[in-house]
Parts: structure tokens; sequence; C-alpha cells
């Protein structure tokens, strides 16, 4: 009875409203000249991680670009003055750092014998440049040590097959197959990476112009993070050196490496998640992020200061219920500044050491700060609706910002951009949940427009009010687009994110519809043409959507998962067993009742399917359970396999313009929802 009246109800809602207004048909033509397009986007940059040198001076930062030959992005390190005067190209690679003295950067690129390198440039007048590193694994992490000779970085370094069989040797000339692939691990793969039984991540040192690299960290345990303790002797990571630490979850300790020996000294000890320990610029104290174990789904990370010697820690953020990001100790250690996502936004917070929280920077717009500097003056990078992102300064004292870079303005420069509202409503239970509506350029309320409902992954994640050129590109082709941050999402305190706990998907979907009906009753939204997407928790919320309502007059269900009890066990990782209270062979029920494939004997919306062939994260299985179950019951639908993708469809260039144009191709194709042809049959 419930998903029956869901259905009837979503047609109630939407024949009240098909009333003469004149309505945009199908935008299947070019949008106008003055518009953003989709050819725009391979001219279209990205800048980050700027940092200060250690004057204060001059700033490096990385530029990223798309190279349309080879299909794919491309990054170069550039330097200007700290007042964004003499911007310029300097070297082709990313990640780079300031040595502590400011004569020299690291970087990584591209090197011999192959793959990612560790590289070394001076910067005098001479600019001459050294490849530190011939690695066969890809470094990360890379952190000058204080006294400038040094530099540590991660590594994955590989072990070997301990299981031998008495294979007999192979003839002269045999062509036997490759032998197998042995998996003994919990988590034995990862998107993105593909099989990683057979290796951890170790810290490395090598001396800074060049030599052999030296192995610091040793054992079957993950070393994560390269950081230095100010007297240069000794490294702070973060691992679980524990003989269950594979079965373990949510589970992590704080270490001291000594750098000279390797020996190991265990700095934390609680049951959960300890992270990001950063050392006070005297050493004597350390400041780091976690919270104590819980079965919550979601918990916002508190951050905390303990004495060098893992003694005395003490919460500084308890009672600020949002999660801290990019620490950074004042220049006169007083306290610590961090970021913070808040309600769509992300600010430059501080956090005294007697644990005063204020904001330092307000405004709705995406602010990552990633480096302040002796003089109070911070530097990061800067994105809100209209504004594309680049990279920004400020003094902490009195934070103005103001923008360094506008590398995007030039291909702007004419054009008319979508603007975007922001809107609060209430959902079921009284919850307030925060969404925007993005209008077209030349907006006119008279008129009835198509209305794209686009759903965030996750589903611990938030939408934020960053510039997209996705939502862009489908404004300037004649849509309103909708997104929101139902129950589930971040940002909105650990009860809210709490809040779909053994009930996911559930309520967020009645999130998800009372923003519709909000932006239906504003009285620009063409009824009959509403569509919904999203990929990966917005696969699943759109494929549970269309097995609850024939509201939407098609969908695109993205990188989803449509089957509980197939998807752990397949998925790239064990952690996914906790979705629900009990485990799928103790109770299967809940894994089925939350299983979008069990309704889909409800589903009359077309619903086209999007997924990367190389996916781990939601593998293509899940995709293709549903897909055959839609042809099965004659549902309009496709399955389009998106080559060279791990999990999403649009690392690759070219196929952020596929995902693009299959989406509103498969909409302009349904210009009536299912549920309302079956009445005009009737």
């Amino acid at each position: 009875m419930h998903n029956r009246y869901r259905l009837a109800g979503a047609v109630a809602l939407a024949l009240p409203l098909l009333t003469a207004y004149p309505v945009l048909q199908a935008q299947s033509a070019q949008p106008p000249k003055d518009r953003l397009t989709i050819a725009d986007y391979f001219d279209w940059e990205d800048v980050g991680s700027p940092s200060l040198s250690p004057d204060g001076r001059q700033v490096l930062y990385t530029r990223t670009w798309i190279d349309k030959l080879n299909d794919k992005r491309e990054s170069s390190v550039w330097l200007m003055n700290a007042d964004g005067t003499k911007n310029r190209f300097l070297v082709k690679g990313a990640d780079a750092k300031w040595s502590p003295d400011g004569t020299r950067i690291s970087y990584v690129a591209p090197g011999e014998p192959s793959g990612a390198q560790i590289w070394v440039r001076y910067m005098d007048a001479e600019g001459s440049t050294t490849q530190i590193t011939r690695l066969t694994e890809s470094p990360g992490d890379i952190e000058w040590s204080p006294d400038g000779k040094t530099l540590a970085f991660g590594m994955l370094v590989r072990g070997t097959d301990t299981w031998r069989i008495n294979m007999p040797a192979a003839p002269r000339g045999a062509k036997w197959t490759e032998p197998p692939r042995v998996v003994s691990k919990v988590r034995y793969r990862s998107d993105r990476v593909g099989f990683i039984e057979d290796g951890v991540r170790h810290l490395f040192t090598v001396p800074a112009d060049g030599g052999t690299p030296r192995q610091v960290t040793t054992g079957e345990w993950a070393a994560n993070g390269t950081t230095w303790t100010p007297d240069g002797k000794a490294f702070l990571f973060t691992s679980l050196r524990d003989k269950d630490a594979e079965y373990a979850w949510r589970e992590s300790e704080i270490y001291r490496a000594d750098a000279a020996t390797g020996d190991i000294t265990q700095l934390t000890r609680r049951n959960g998640p300890d992270n990001n320990p950063l050392p006070s610029p005297d050493g004597k104290l350390i400041a780091y992020t976690g919270y104590d174990s819980t079965d919550a789904t979601w918990k916002d990370a508190i951050m905390y200061v303990m004495d060098a010697d893992g003694r005395n820690p003490r919460a500084l953020t308890e009672k600020l219920d949002r999660s801290p990001s990019g620490m950074f100790w004042a220049p006169d250690a007083s306290g610590l500044y961090f970021n913070v996502e808040n309600e769509g936004s992300r600010n430059l917070y501080f956090v005294s050491l007697k644990g005063d929280v204020r904001a330092v920077t307000k405004g709705a717009h995406v602010l990552t700060v990633s480096d302040i500097g002796k003089n109070f003056m911070a530097v990061g990078t800067s994105s809100s609706p209209l504004k594309p992102n680049d990279v920004v300064t400020f003094d902490v004292r009195t934070p103005v910002l103001k923008p360094l870079t506008n590398v995007n303005d030039d291909l702007l420069a004419g054009k008319k951009l979508a603007t975007t509202e922001e809107v609060w409503y209430t959902s079921v239970d009284g919850y307030k949940i925060q969404g925007w509506i993005v209008k077209p350029a030349d907006f006119d309320k008279s008129k009835k427009y198509p209305l794209m409902l686009e759903i965030h992954g996750g589903p611990h994640s938030m939408y934020n009010v960053g510039f997209s050129f996705a939502r862009q590109d489908h404004a300037a082709n004649g849509y309103v687009m909708l997104y929101t941050n139902p129950r589930g999402s971040t940002g909105y305190g650990s009860a809210f994110g709490n809040a779909i706990k053994n009930a996911y998907p559930g309520k967020d979907f009645d999130d998800l519809m009372a923003g519709v009906d909000t932006v239906i009753n504003r009285g620009y939204i063409d009824t009959n043409r509403l569509y919904v997407f999203g990929c990966s928790g917005g696969g699943v919320l759109t494929s549970w959507i269309v097995g609850h309502t024939n509201r939407f007059a098609a969908a695109s269900a993205n990188c989803p998962v449509t089957n509980w009890l197939s998807f752990v066990g397949t998925t790239d990782g064990p952690s996914w067993y906790r979705n629900f209270e009990k485990l799928p062979w103790e109770d299967p029920s809940e894994h089925l009742r939350r299983s979008p494939i069990m309704y889909v004997g409800n589903v009359r919306t077309p619903t086209m399917l999007m997924t990367g062939v190389n996916d781990l994260r939601t593998p293509m299985g899940q995709t293709e359970e549903y897909y055959e179950a839609l042809k099965v019951l004659r549902v309009p639908t496709a399955m389009v396999r998106f080559n060279n993708e791990w999990h999403g469809t649009s690392s690759t260039p070219s196929n952020f313009l596929r995902t693009q144009l299959y989406l509103r191709s498969w909409f302009d194709k349904y210009q009536t929802p299912p549920a309302a042809k079956k009445l005009t049959q009737e």
C-alpha cells in the first residue's frame, strides 16, 4: 500500500499544475552563442594547491588543463608574486613544495625509467632541475625535512607470493597460461588502482640532491602520511599496527617513527580513528583529528591536541559538530586554523588551545585554504556559483579575499551564465533540507522549464555552492536544475548525517521529493518534463525513485547499487557489510528490502544506466542486473558502458562530454511521465 500510495500521489501532485503557460520544448538545438557550450570544456582550466614561499613573497600553484589530442588532463607548476603579478609557467608536473629556505622546490613529474618521479628545481636565475628518484612505484606525500637536506615520501612496497606449489618444468617452447593471482587479504582491490593485495605503503627518505631511497617503516601495516617532527628526527604517521588490522573498521592510531632507526612508538590508544597528526612549531604538542568508536554510519571528526609523547589528549572542537580539514598551526602557536564544510559552503575557522572556536571567513563560497605564512597571510582557492576556482589570498586577521588568478575569464568573456538560488524546505519528520535551484540565463518565470533533479553520491557527502561546468551546460540547454543535500549529507552535523543509519535508501527519498514539490510550486516547471539522475549513491537513489514513483518522464541511474546482497561481497572493500544492522547471511531481509531491484516491477519510467567498465566501487554487475530486469519488463532502457573509466563516467575529458550529451539525449526522448500516459489510455 505504501508504494502504491506514492505512485498515485505523485501523479495527483502534478495534475493541478498543468495550466496554460508557454512550455519550452526539448532542447536538441545548440544553445545561443552567448552561453557556455559543451565544446568549451576542452578549454577549461583549474587551479589547486597554492603555497607561500617561506618569505611570503611568492606563491606556487598547480594549473590543470586538457590535452585535447590525447584525451587527458595535464598539470603544470606555476609561480607568481604574492600580489598576483608576474604569473608564469615554471615546470611541467604537480604537487610542488617549497624547501624550508625557499631556494628550491620539489615536485612530481614523469621521469626515467618510467612513471612519476620526484624532481627538484632550483629557484635561482638558472633554474636547473634534477630528477631525484628512479622509482618503479609512484611516490606520494613528498615533504622536505626541516633542514632541507632530505625528502620524505610514501610509496607502495610490493610483497612476494609465499605460496609455492611444485609445478613441473614447462617443456621447451611451451606457452603455458599465466599463473593465477593469489588473493588472501580482506581488502584486496581498490577503485582507480586495481588489485592491491600484494603491496603495503611505507615511508622512505632520499637525499634532496639525489641518491638512493631508504625505507624507514617496515612490516605488513601501511604507514599513511609523511609529517616530519620539527627537529627532523622523526615522522608522524597514521596506521593500525595490529595483527587483526585488516578486519578493523574505522580504527587507526598515530605513531612516531625514528627517521634514523625506523623504531616505532605508538602515541594514541583508543577505540576509534585517529588521523592527520600535525606537530606544533616548537614540537611540544601534536594536533590531530578523530572520534570515539561508534556504530553510527556518520560521525563528524573532532580536533584534539596531545603532548608530543602522546599524553594528555584533549578535545578542542567537540562542540562544533563539523569535521576539521587542512589544519595549520597559527604562526604564534596560539591555536589552529582549519577548513570547515557547513551547509553547502566551506570557510576557514580558528580554534584556540582553550577550545574557543570562531569562523575566520564567512560567505557562500567554497574556500579551501592550503597554506598560512608567518605573516598571517593565507593562500587557497575559492569558487562560487558564478565564479570558477581561482587562487585567492587574505590576511587571517582582516579576512578580505583577494583573487590572484582568473584562469577562465577569457573563456567566459561575453557568456551569460545560469544563476543559482539557495532554497530551504521542510521534509517529513520536520527535517530542514537545503538545496539550490539553477536557472538558465535570461530566465523567464512566465515560461515552463524542464527540471533535472541531480542527486549526490556518498551517501555521506555534501553538494556545495562551487562553480559547476556540468550544471551550467545543462542550464545553457534550457533546463532548470535542482540539487540538494538530503539527510545523510555531511556539513549539517553528526545527527543529520547519521539519520539514514539502517535506513538507506528511504527517508532521503522523501527529502528529494519534497524538494521537487518545492520547485514545482514556484510555478515555472513543466511537470510533464521532470527528470532525475545521479551517480554512485545518486544512482542508488535514482533506481530507488523510479521504483517508488512514476512522476519522472525519464531517469538515468549512473554507477548505481541495485542489489545490496550481490554488492557487499563484490565492491572494493568489506565496510559495506555494515550498512545494515545484520549481516546478510544472518538475516537478508533488510538487504533485500533496501535494494532497488526488489521494486523494479513497479518501474514504468524510461531509465538509462551509465557505468565505467573498470568500476570496482559499484561494479558493472549492479548495472547489468537492473538493466536486464528492465528489459524483461519491457521498460525503455539503455546501458551505456564507459571505456577507460573506474567509478564514475567523467574522469576522461571526452567521457565528461559523453556523459552530458547522453543524459540530455535520453531525457529529450521523453516528454511525458509514464503514469500520465497510462491515465490517458484509460
